[in-house]
């Protein structure tokens, strides 16, 4: 399964970039929950908790905290696992393939569903690396967008590959 249909520019929000590390070193900074701690939010944001079974199906969990302490759980399920080539997660559903409900997700306006794809692909001695993430409705991928979406998960990103560099 690749992520080869057209983006919808009112659904969709994704970039790529080139990344001077292995792609098997980024798989393990998305795989290996201790390591994923360390880099999924940008700074001065937090990851606290991270829980993960690493199959179609398997529990995708997150605790972001805030800079004043506030925490934002994330719970979902990953739906492609290809070890070293994509990973692609969505909090529209539970483990095991259960529906969510929106209230689940905590304060209903400021969370939404989407699903979330991250492909890797050799390029040059390093990585080609893209991250996109599809919504229900435009309100959903706006909000996204104007959260921040490209800076923050492409800070994130700096920071995974600063820690790879650094020895993980």
């Amino acid at each position: 399964m690749t992520y080869n249909a057209a983006p919808d520019l009112k659904l969709d929000l994704s970039f790529v970039r080139q990344v001077d590390v292995p792609k098997a070193l980024i798989w393990r900074a998305w795989s290996e929950p201790q390591l994923l701690k360390r880099w999924f939010c940008p700074k001065p944001w937090l990851t606290t908790e991270c829980e993960m079974d690493l199959r179609p199906g398997g529990l995708f969990k997150t605790v972001m905290q805030s800079p004043e302490g506030d925490e934002f759980p994330n719970v979902g399920c990953f739906l492609d696992v290809q070890v070293n080539h994509r990973l692609v997660w969505t909090n529209a559903l539970l483990p095991g393939f259960r529906p969510n409900r929106p209230h689940s997700l905590g304060v209903e306006d400021s969370n939404f569903f989407f699903t979330a794809t991250i492909e890797l692909q050799d390029h040059l001695g390093g990585t080609r690396y893209f991250a996109g993430v599809q919504h229900a409705d435009e309100r959903d991928c706006n909000k996204h967008r104007d959260m921040g979406f490209e800076q923050g998960w492409g800070l994130a990103l700096e920071q995974m590959v600063d820690m790879i560099n650094q020895g993980i």
